[in-house]
């Protein structure tokens, strides 16, 4: 498929082509710019293809409905939208009606649990305007334990740890790991470190996928992924 913004002569996205089993672990990753967070925002229909299609078993996304559609599908992002209410209202928007239990299973899981049971009211603990109550790393594990109660068979993760402090990325990544098991998981990721175990990662340059492969197979291929990661740990 290939997708342009706009009117704009140049594609943001140039012939993708792109086949993902039902619970593979893919990895976008290539220079900022490149048009990786633009391909998954296509999954979800934020956008529509301009010509060719994406099928969700071998059904055109287009055909679904985009409620039922994005009800399948979880997304944490790098900043993610919380709202002025207590923990618990904000975890249960992944499920509205789950029981308290199910809420503090999803918390545990994503690593939350023990930070939100030593806030002043706990689960009823208010976060504030855009949760400014919380830190970062706090956030983010509460929006995994909101995706983690919805429980949706498709993942997105769109540089969910790049702003965060190592000790929060570590349980994050953690949490995550765990999230993606079983699920179709497409992961965004500026720091090739956290991705290496994806079963293929897709090096995209200027709208176009220039290599697929796993980590040790694309180290040993010294092409882009090679030079992306080289740079990386120099630093």
């Amino acid at each position: 498929m290939t997708f342009h913004y706009d009117d704009e002569e140049k594609a943001a996205l140039k012939n993708l082509q792109l086949d993902v089993k039902q619970g593979e672990t893919i990895a976008f990753v290539g220079m900022s710019g490149g048009g990786k967070s633009t391909l998954i925002s296509l999954i979800p229909r934020f956008y529509d293809v301009t010509s060719g299609e994406i099928l969700l078993d071998g059904v055109n996304i287009k055909h679904y409905g985009v409620r039922s559609l994005r009800d399948n599908i979880g997304m944490v992002l790098q900043d993610n939208i919380l709202f002025s209410d207590s923990v618990k209202e904000n975890i249960l928007m992944g499920r509205p009606g789950a029981s308290d239990e199910e809420v503090v299973a999803a918390a545990k899981a994503a690593n939350a649990h023990e930070f939100i049971e030593a806030l002043p009211k706990g689960y009823d603990t208010e976060v504030g305007e855009r949760g400014v109550k919380l830190s970062g790393g706090q956030k983010q594990r509460v929006a995994i334990a909101r995706v983690f109660l919805k429980n949706p068979p498709i993942l997105i993760f769109d540089e969910a740890t790049s702003a965060l402090d190592l000790e929060s990325e570590h349980y994050i990544q953690e949490a995550l790991e765990v999230l993606a098991k079983d699920r179709t998981t497409f992961i965004v990721a500026h720091r090739l470190s956290t991705i290496t175990h994806a079963d293929r990662i897709v090096v995209i340059e200027n709208g176009e996928i220039v290599e697929v492969g796993h980590h040790d197979e694309l180290m040993k291929r010294n092409g882009s992924y090679k030079k992306l990661f080289d740079v990386q740990q120099l630093h």
